[in-house]
């Protein structure tokens, strides 16, 4: 393992898993992600949060609360429960090996940009680059897929009330996430709904988080990310990073 992290529960006993992209923990682009939303997924322990003038603390917590409790990421595999029968050493030999089956390569420049109602940091347009990171997502949702249980009606119908097209219903069903595939956009989701807040202060966090990350190193996309939901509702964890192919 890439981390010296113990999760509070052993992974068998975890609620759901998940697949992302995240940078190396104690690098800067882990950092500054991780303090941006205010907890260390890698150490279970919350980080202080900018200081943006004019804008309160409270709105700033509240703003990044729900990508805060996912832990900074980029999502490949959205969370998912085990199927009946398959155990976490089952999930991790198979993200094990459709890691070392893909190549590494460098994230292109990201950007802070506002994406429908929430903020997140994007990869500026290169088309061969953008082509590697959605061929990484296709994999990890349609080779992962047979290890991840079926949705249940409960779970199908809360998806579908956020209204989904026709297309994104199917995918839904298929793959277990409707944003995925064609309907897949990469990104590292940097705040929750901006309707929580005045315009104002929107705007505040927007100037500041263009800021925050213009300086930002190139990323690697180096290596897959297991996350893993301990308990339903309790903050995810990182587990492992399985390094990919040369």
């Amino acid at each position: 393992m890439n981390t010296d992290v113990s999760p509070p529960n052993t992974p068998a006993t975890a609620h759901r898993y998940a697949v992302y992209y995240a940078p190396s923990p104690g690098t800067l682009g882990w950092l500054a992600g991780s303090h941006w939303l205010g907890r260390c997924a890698a150490q279970l322990q919350p980080l202080p949060q900018l200081d943006i003038h004019g804008v309160a603390p409270a709105d700033l917590q509240r703003l990044t609360a729900a990508p805060r409790r996912y832990g900074w990421h980029g999502t490949l595999k959205a969370p998912f429960a085990l199927a009946p029968g398959t155990h976490w050493v089952d999930l991790h030999q198979a993200v094990q090996a459709l890691a070392s089956s893909l190549k590494r390569f460098a994230l292109p420049p990201l950007q802070v940009e506002r994406i429908d109602d929430f903020l997140a940091l994007v990869p500026m347009p290169s088309p061969a680059a953008n082509a590697q990171v959605q061929a990484v997502a296709a994999a990890c949702v349609t080779q992962l897929q047979p290890l991840a249980a079926p949705l249940d009606d409960a779970a199908l119908a809360r998806r579908r009330a956020t209204g989904l097209t026709p297309r994104q219903d199917d995918l839904l069903q298929r793959w277990g996430y409707p944003f995925v595939l064609e309907e897949f956009r990469f990104h590292l989701s940097l705040t929750g709904d901006l309707g929580q807040v005045d315009a104002r202060t929107a705007d505040l966090v927007l100037d500041a988080a263009q800021q925050f990350f213009s300086d930002l190193p190139t990323l690697q996309f180096n290596s897959l990310a297991i996350f893993a939901e301990p308990t339903p509702g309790a903050d995810f964890v990182l587990l492992d990073q399985l390094e990919m192919g040369a």
